[in-house]
């Protein structure tokens, strides 16, 4: 007896440690609220149905266009024209998510950004409790998708979003993926930027060498080589978003809410210690019913 109930509190313990897990995962695909889609004006007639089909949204949702001269009006301080192209293609459709639940994302067929990138710049602008898809009908970078997000959220919510934080919102994009193109970790690169506009908002640096002991000093943290030149943009991003006045603890809520990136999920070291824990009671679980099934054959 004393053997079925230390299977029954291994059975417990294990079941209780996944459904830690599940929430997360689940709550990723929540649609509620509002939609409005925003597609890329250049899109085909086949193009734009193809899309509006794969987003699975009704006949009368709310439809906007996002033109090239908006995505160079965003984009254009930090990268180059040839970069942000002479067509708008990529779409997006954002669902307005219960207070609390934060910002999900998902992506198709956009091969630089991230779903946790567009997240922290769609946080940065001051996007809040969202499911966000952003998609495209062929491979493109993505660098120009958080326009349509945030178009989409303006609509959705009728709240004009401040010129500035968009404007520091793309330049976050565009950095954030020029470090991942560099260390080949996009994940990493976002936490690494994280970390950066935490410390900033944090220490509140007044000169440019405050901002800029933040940056090397969390590049190290993350044990990542920065050349100059990117120290000297980071360093004027860091001093763009603290000029936001955002309030961070209202910010960094948003960001412990991200549920979208599956994969920044797995990475981090705190979920991997309980992956690993929920393996170890596993383990425990299945050597505690062999030992109770070999005892059990031995008494016979």
């Amino acid at each position: 007896m004393k053997s079925w109930k230390k299977i029954g509190i291994f059975v417990l313990a294990a079941f209780t440690a996944v459904s830690i897990l599940m929430p997360s995962i689940a709550s990723a695909d929540a649609v509620v609220g509002e939609t409005v889609v925003t597609l890329g004006k250049d899109l085909t007639g086949t193009q734009r149905d193809s899309i509006l089909q794969e987003m699975q949204v009704p006949s009368d949702v709310k439809i906007i266009e996002v033109t090239n001269e908006e995505e160079h009006q965003y984009l254009g301080k930090y990268i180059s024209k040839a970069t942000i192209g002479t067509r708008a293609i990529s779409s997006a459709k954002i669902v307005l998510a219960d207070s609390g639940k934060g910002i999900s994302v998902n992506t198709k067929n956009i091969t630089t950004i991230t779903p946790s990138m567009y997240a922290n710049a769609a946080i940065t602008a001051g996007i809040k409790d969202a499911d966000i898809y952003v998609t495209a009908p062929f491979k493109v970078s993505g660098t120009a998708g958080l326009t349509g997000i945030i178009k989409a959220f303006e609509t959705a919510t009728g709240q004009k979003i401040d010129e500035n934080k968009k404007q520091v919102a793309n330049e976050e994009i565009v950095r954030t993926s020029e470090i991942a193109e560099q260390i080949g970790d996009p994940n990493k690169a976002a936490q690494f930027m994280n970390r950066v506009k935490e410390e900033v908002a944090k220490e509140q640096p007044k000169t440019q060498e405050e901002y800029k002991d933040i940056i090397i000093n969390v590049s190290n943290e993350y044990n990542i080589n920065l050349n100059e030149q990117t120290i000297n943009q980071l360093v004027q991003f860091s001093q763009n978003f603290s000029e936001l006045n955002i309030d961070w603890d209202q910010l960094s809520a948003q960001f412990e809410s991200l549920r979208g990136d599956i994969n920044k999920i797995l990475n981090d070291e705190q979920t991997q210690g309980i992956i690993d824990s929920i393996l170890e009671w596993f383990g425990d679980l299945f050597s505690a019913i062999g030992d109770f099934f070999t005892s059990s054959s031995s008494r016979q």
